[in-house]
């Protein structure tokens, strides 16, 4: 069973200390879930807006002289 947590910070540098720390401790796949798992809830939300459907992550090459 998934448990939810909440952190209650007395000011936003507090939180975002917070945060930092949470994120920092978990390992690098851990994290890339909970960045697959957003774009999926995007790609959801945006569903029919764009028409793109699901096209992954853009790769832009750019030639500079």
């Amino acid at each position: 069973m998934k448990k939810n947590w909440i952190n209650r910070a007395r000011s936003p540098s507090k939180a975002a200390t917070f945060d930092a720390d949470y994120y920092l401790a978990m390992s690098g796949t851990d994290r890339l879930k909970i960045v697959q798992f957003l774009r999926e809830m995007h790609r959801r939300i945006k569903k029919g807006l764009d028409g793109e459907g699901r096209k992954g992550l853009r790769r832009v090459i750019k030639v500079i002289q």
